[in-house]
C-alpha cells in the first residue's frame, strides 16, 4: 500500500473515533484536535500522492513555494480512494451532529444528494484536478476554493462539537451550517457545470 492510500485509510478511521468521543461528550479541546489532525491528513495523503515521502528537504522547497520536481506515478484508485476516505469523514460529521439533534436531517439528505450526483458526473470524465472551466476551476479546483472549504468545514465542526459538549450558542453554529452548505452547493455546482460542459 502506497503511503497516501495508508493516510487516506488513517483519516478514515480517525474519524470514527471523533463520533465516539463526541458521543460520550469528552473533552472538547481533544476531540477537536483530532477533527484537525484528520482534516490536515487530506492535505498530507494528497502530497504523498504527487511526490511519494515527506523530507526536510521537500519541506523547505514547500516553505519557498518551490514544490518538488520529481512525482511519482499515482495508483489508479488512489485518487477515487481520496474521494471516499473525504465523504466517510464529511458524512460521519454530518450524522453524528444530525444524531445528537443539533443538525436538521434535511440538511444531511442535501449534502447527500449534491455529492452523489457530483461525484458520479465527476467520477465519468476525470478528476477535479483536471477542470477546464474558468467558474469551475475558480469555485473548486483553486487552492482558494479548496482552502476555503476545508477551513469552513474544520470551524463549523469545531463549533458544533462545542454546542453539544460545552453548550455553546447554537445560532452561531446555524450560521456556520448555512455558510457551510452554500459552499458546498456551489461547488457541487462547479463540478455539475464541468462535468456538463465536457460532454
Amino acid at each position: 500500500m502506497k503511503p497516501a492510500d495508508a493516510v487516506v485509510l488513517l483519516r478514515t478511521l480517525m474519524i470514527f473515533l471523533v463520533v465516539y468521543l463526541i458521543l460520550i461528550k469528552f473533552d472538547p479541546i481533544a476531540t477537536i484536535a483530532l477533527i484537525a489532525i484528520s482534516l490536515a491528513l487530506d492535505a498530507v495523503d494528497g502530497y504523498l500522492a504527487k511526490y511519494g515521502r515527506v523530507s526536510i528537504e521537500t519541506i523547505k522547497l514547500y516553505a519557498r513555494h518551490q514544490p518538488p520536481k520529481k512525482k511519482i506515478k499515482p495508483t489508479a484508485y488512489g485518487a477515487r480512494l481520496d474521494i471516499a476516505g473525504d465523504r466517510v469523514v464529511e458524512y460521519t460529521m454530518w450524522i453524528v451532529f444530525t444524531y445528537v439533534g443539533i443538525v436538521p436531517l434535511w440538511i444531511l439528505l442535501l449534502i447527500v444528494l449534491r455529492h452523489s450526483f457530483a461525484d458520479a458526473l465527476m467520477g465519468a470524465r476525470g478528476t477535479s484536478s483536471k477542470m477546464k472551466t474558468r467558474f469551475a476551476r475558480a469555485v473548486y479546483a483553486s487552492n482558494i476554493g479548496r482552502g476555503g472549504i476545508n477551513v469552513l468545514k474544520a470551524v463549523t465542526y469545531w463549533y458544533l462539537v462545542l454546542v453539544y459538549v460545552s453548550g455553546y450558542p447554537i445560532i452561531i453554529g446555524y450560521a456556520l451550517v448555512g455558510a457551510l452548505v452554500a459552499y458546498i452547493m456551489l461547488r457541487g455546482a462547479a463540478e455539475i457545470y464541468e462535468s456538463m460542459k465536457s460532454y
